[in-house]
């Protein structure tokens, strides 16, 4: 069983590889942002009290977002493992993760950390479209989809969302310095944080992780 924190600010490519982690290593990808705004879409309470903090590009307040990771990793896929991808964001969201993994006899594993600077996160951000039926995820610079607008794998249209507009991921960028960035020296700490550069290439961050994946195997032994 392996356990996962991917860790970066918005754009580095936390849900990619999170993604090519389910896949290859049979493990839950669990997407705040996912969870968020599938609530968001279905209107649910939750939603209703998430969207307000989420068009701002702010932190969604820690006593939403914790019971709604705490029951999505009670799942049955993610018994055989998880990616945290978007969660945690503050070391007070890392510290009561701990505190209820350890209630059922569970820990973090790693800490993965994609370095990307400032630049090519809005570069990335503002580029960035999203299938508003599959959620399949594109970029225009360097990822477009075959037919402009129109998603490769649904054909459901592709749209900008509202909180990767360039005012809007400015301000996602300062919320993530100022309060996710102190996770970096707490995870570093416990010895779990791993600095990958975010910048090398999709298959080249993966190898990177994988390579850090088969050490911990390796120790386990």
């Amino acid at each position: 069983m392996t356990r996962l924190v991917l860790l970066g600010p918005p754009g580095s490519g936390k849900g990619t590889q999170a993604s090519a982690l389910r896949d290859k290593w049979e493990i839950a990808h669990i997407s705040s942002g996912d969870l968020l705004r599938a609530n968001v879409k279905e209107g649910t309470e939750l939603g209703q009290r998430a969207k307000p903090y989420m068009d701002r590009g702010d932190l969604v307040p820690d006593e939403l977002i914790l019971d709604m990771m705490e029951k999505r990793m009670a799942e049955p896929d993610a018994q055989r493992g998880f990616a945290l991808d978007g969660f945690p964001r503050t070391v007070a969201q890392a510290e009561e993760l701990e505190r209820r993994l350890s209630v059922i006899s569970q820990h973090l594993d790693a800490v993965i950390y994609l370095n990307v600077p400032e630049a090519e996160l809005l570069r990335r951000l503002s580029g960035r479209r999203t299938c508003s039926q599959c959620n399949a995820i594109y970029q225009i610079h360097t990822m477009a989809p075959k037919v402009e607008g129109v998603c490769d794998r649904c054909g459901g249209a592709l749209i900008q969302r509202a909180d990767e507009k360039e005012d809007v991921v400015r301000n996602r960028l300062e919320v993530y310095a100022a309060q996710t960035e102190p996770l970096l020296a707490y995870y570093r700490d416990l010895g779990l944080r791993h600095e990958i550069d975010g910048t090398i290439g999709v298959e080249n961050v993966m190898a990177a992780i994988r390579r850090v994946l088969d050490g911990m195997a390796e120790r386990r032994k």
